[in-house]
């Protein structure tokens, strides 16, 4: 059994002596820029290793992967949920950030909305799913309402991120509040979630076997009905690089803002052992990648050498 390790922050200097150079401990993890990350088991979900992994952070995007799992829920109770229609609103045509490109009065079926949620990451999707499944859902309780789910912005979504919230602490995320259904909400010192509750998202997200095949879907084209009743196909492109590099990444989900910096919730497998890592806080769009890489490359090479 592997134990926990938590990687601190090392400073190194730009000359190192020959010397210096063979006392480099290549045990270590590689030092990469997100200021949060884990590394866990994709089977078990258990926490191989670690740093800040506990620390509460911005999450940016990678909300959309809980908005999605509630919506699939209810289509796992009912599965002609999936073929609901939702028609988009003017307050979710006019949400700001990455967008699916459905605009106000167009109608999009929630099967195909999912793909709009999770490819392009469409922030007005998220608010539209929200909409559409609030009336038959139940309110925030007092202490969701207190955690800034009063907002009167989100009124007619209250009862869809209080579902986020209630499944979350079903799932055991102890260190996770959803204030919107696309992103953080709430300003800096208000953070979502953190990386070790992300795994625990990761895992079930993976173990869904339709948001599973989204995940891993590079690019789909969705039918969308205009008010006229006439049609137009959108296309949708993931933005998750990873899964373009056909090396067995599979998921999850991008996220990008200004106060969270670059996310990555990622999952791949190599000869037949699965890992989830998720990254927090990088410092560029291309970090984030080159992060999750080395920090798959070295997991995978620690797991090969202790036979597992």
């Amino acid at each position: 059994m592997l134990r926990y390790l938590v990687f601190t922050s090392v400073i190194l200097t730009l000359a190192i002596s020959p010397a210096q150079a063979g006392s480099e401990d290549l045990d270590s993890p590689p030092i990469v820029s997100a200021a949060a990350w884990a590394i866990a088991d994709g089977e078990t979900g258990e926490i191989l290793w670690e740093h800040n992994a506990s620390t509460r952070r911005m999450t940016a995007s990678i909300t959309k992967t809980m908005t999605a799992l509630v919506v699939l829920s209810l289509a796992d109770k009912d599965p002609a949920v999936l073929d609901e229609v939702i028609t988009f609103s003017e307050a979710a045509d006019k949400t700001g950030g990455s967008t699916s490109d459905v605009n106000a009065g167009e109608r999009v079926t929630v099967r195909e909305g999912l793909y709009g949620l999770m490819l392009p990451s469409g922030n007005d999707m998220g608010n539209a799913l929200a909409e559409h499944f609030h009336p038959r859902l139940d309110p925030p309780d007092e202490e969701l309402l207190k955690q800034g789910l009063d907002n009167p912005v989100q009124a007619k979504r209250a009862n869809f991120l209080a579902e986020m919230n209630r499944m979350a602490e079903r799932f055991g995320m102890k260190n996770t509040i959803y204030r919107t259904a696309y992103g953080d909400g709430g300003d800096a010192g208000k953070p979502t979630s953190c990386a070790a509750d992300l795994i625990i998202l990761g895992r079930k997200a993976i173990s869904h076997p339709r948001l599973r095949e989204i995940i891993r879907t590079r690019e789909y084209t969705g039918t969308i009905t205009l008010p006229d009743g006439s049609t137009r196909e959108q296309k949708w492109t993931n933005t998750n690089q990873l899964l373009g590099l056909d090396l067995g990444y599979d998921g999850i989900k991008t996220g990008t803002t200004r106060s969270a910096g670059r996310c990555l919730l990622s999952t791949g497998v190599r000869e037949g052992k699965r890992l989830i890592v998720v990254v927090l806080g990088a410092d560029s769009g291309s970090a984030r990648y080159t992060d999750t890489r080395n920090l798959y490359r070295w997991a995978w090479r620690q797991l090969e050498e202790a036979g597992t």
